[in-house]
Formats: structure tokens, C-alpha cells, sequence
């Protein structure tokens, strides 16, 4: 297997398109189809469907953790050479000879909206100033994100789960305190007589995605028979500001309202939210670095 057919493969995926992976590669899509054509006569299997959108095979999917962490080294080594080479030679730049992703070093990472509109942001601009990584932050819920980590989409997550992804390391980060919330308005409107069962029955819930359990656990938990009208909003902050506004009540977690401006439903309605950063165990410069921002940016959650 050759660099620039692991690089191709990668390429689709992420594209889902052959022309799209073409512009990246600044490659015809019939050269970066020959590519990947030669790369599954090398392993002997079909890599990819070509459909629209173009999805991996089950082999495919086997080879491309692989791949992308063979490429993100080698991006790395040929990053690090030119820096200590005080950048590409003149016939290179002249040729436009250059591995794509060699500038900067491409690092995936994903995590949870909540921690993305909240704790997560000082760490991302430490990692973007910093001048060698490009950083490209996918989200996902907080049970999910492991599964990117798995699927080789994402290099290192912020993730509930504590237990490592094969070739991961994890170390916990901290906790963030969700508790049940509400407008003062809201309150009045619908739980006048306090968060009675009959009363959850009734009253209007926010919900993230259709992944998000925050709310339902907790109904599930006070009031099994509760099936409340749900407000979807896929958006961390607005989904605070729609509570704030009145539209239903949801669990925010404390960095969302530092002021506590918000009502509690109930005092004993909190969920505690471990969270963990796993990582690829690579002996990658690249990686230490976003690491250490994140690690860093992270001691502001509450110790629980």
C-alpha cells in the first residue's frame, strides 16, 4: 500500500464524492479512482461503493483507522523536516511538489455541543494559534463520540465513556453538573403547585436531537408515565436561550447559566457528567500538543 492511495481512500470518504476528493488532492477523480482501484488490488478487497455519497465498505472501514493514522504521522514527519529544513526546497514550491495536509497538521477531534459552547473554546484557540495544527472539530453526543474514535473519523474525543477505544488512552478531564431548569415565567405557568407528575405530563420539554437523554432520564426517574410535548433544538446556546425564553424546561448544565438566572425544577434533580479525553496512543508531537490545551482548558469543570 502506497502514502498516496491510503490518501485518496481517506480523501472519498471524507468527501463523499470523487470530484470533491479530486480538488483536494488537486488530482483528476479518474487519477484518485486509479488510485483507489490499485489500493484494492493490493489488500484484495472492494473498498468503497461508488455511489452519491461514496460510503466505505466493511473492509474499507477496517483499513481507514490505518490509514489516517499512518498519514497523520507521515504528515507530521514530513512537517517536521521542512521546519527544520526552514521549509520546502525552491524546486518544490516551484513544482508545487507538497504533500497535501504537510503545512499543518490536519488533527480531527470531536466532541459534545455543550462542551464546545462552554469549557472547550480556550483550548481550541491555544491549539489554532499555535501555528502547526489544523484543527477540524466534529460533534457528536458525548455517548457517541467514542464511536468516531472506533470508526478512525476522529483522532481524540471528549466522550462519557470511560473505558479506552482499542489503541486509546483516556484520562478524565472533570464534570459538568446538569440540572433541571426553567424560566421564573415558566415556572409560574406550569408548576404553580411545584414539578408535580401531572404537572411533567403536561409541560413542554427541550430536547438537543433525538440523541440527547438528559431530559427523559430524568422522567423516566420522577415521572415513569410522563410523555411531555418536546421543542427540538440542535444548537447548544440557543437551546439555553429557548428555556430562558419559556418554551419548555431542560436540563443546562452550570456553565450555561453561571449566574444561576434560571429556576431549578428541583433541588435533588441534578446529573453529574463525567467526561474523558481519549486519544490515539501515536508518538505524535501533534497530538501531545491538542492534549495538553484540552487537558488544560478543562480544569474549570467542577471536581466530581
Amino acid at each position: 500500500m502506497e502514502l498516496d492511495q491510503l490518501r485518496a481512500l481517506a480523501a472519498v470518504v471524507d468527501h463523499e464524492t470523487f470530484e470533491a476528493a479530486a480538488g483536494e488532492l488537486r488530482l483528476t477523480p479518474s487519477a484518485v479512482s486509479q488510485r483507489i482501484k490499485a489500493l484494492e488490488r493490493s489488500v484484495g478487497s472492494v473498498l468503497v461503493r461508488r455511489l452519491k455519497p461514496v460510503r466505505p465498505t466493511p473492509a474499507g472501514e477496517r483499513l481507514l483507522r490505518s490509514a489516517r493514522q499512518l498519514l497523520l504521522l507521515a504528515d507530521e514527519a514530513v512537517l517536521t523536516l521542512r521546519g527544520s529544513q526552514g521549509g520546502a526546497s525552491g524546486q518544490d514550491a516551484a513544482d508545487g511538489a507538497r504533500e497535501p495536509g504537510a503545512e499543518r497538521l490536519r488533527v480531527p477531534i470531536v466532541a459534545n455541543a455543550d462542551s464546545i459552547a462552554t469549557w472547550l473554546p480556550p483550548a481550541l484557540r491555544e491549539i489554532a494559534l499555535g501555528g502547526r495544527i489544523a484543527l477540524e472539530l466534529l460533534r457528536d453526543d458525548e455517548h457517541a463520540t467514542a464511536d468516531l474514535l472506533r470508526s478512525g473519523d476522529a483522532v481524540a474525543a471528549v466522550t462519557a465513556d470511560p473505558r479506552p477505544v482499542q489503541g486509546c488512552t483516556v484520562r478524565p478531564l472533570g464534570t459538568m453538573v446538569y440540572r433541571a431548569k426553567a424560566s421564573r415565567d415558566y415556572m409560574a405557568r406550569w408548576f404553580p403547585n411545584g414539578p408535580t407528575s401531572a404537572a411533567l405530563a403536561a409541560a413542554p420539554v427541550m430536547q438537543y436531537d433525538r440523541k440527547d437523554s438528559h431530559q427523559l432520564a430524568l422522567l423516566a426517574r420522577v415521572a415513569p408515565d410522563a410523555t411531555p410535548p418536546q421543542h427540538f433544538i440542535p444548537d447548544s446556546v440557543q437551546y439555553v436561550e429557548a428555556v430562558r425564553d419559556g418554551l419548555g424546561w431542560g436540563m443546562v448544565p452550570d456553565q450555561q447559566d453561571p449566574e444561576g438566572t434560571l429556576v431549578e425544577l428541583d433541588h435533588d434533580w441534578d446529573e453529574p457528567l463525567r467526561l474523558y479525553w481519549q486519544v490515539w496512543t501515536l508518538d505524535s508531537p501533534g497530538l501531545d500538543e491538542v492534549t495538553t490545551a484540552v487537558v488544560r482548558a478543562a480544569k474549570v469543570l467542577a471536581a466530581g
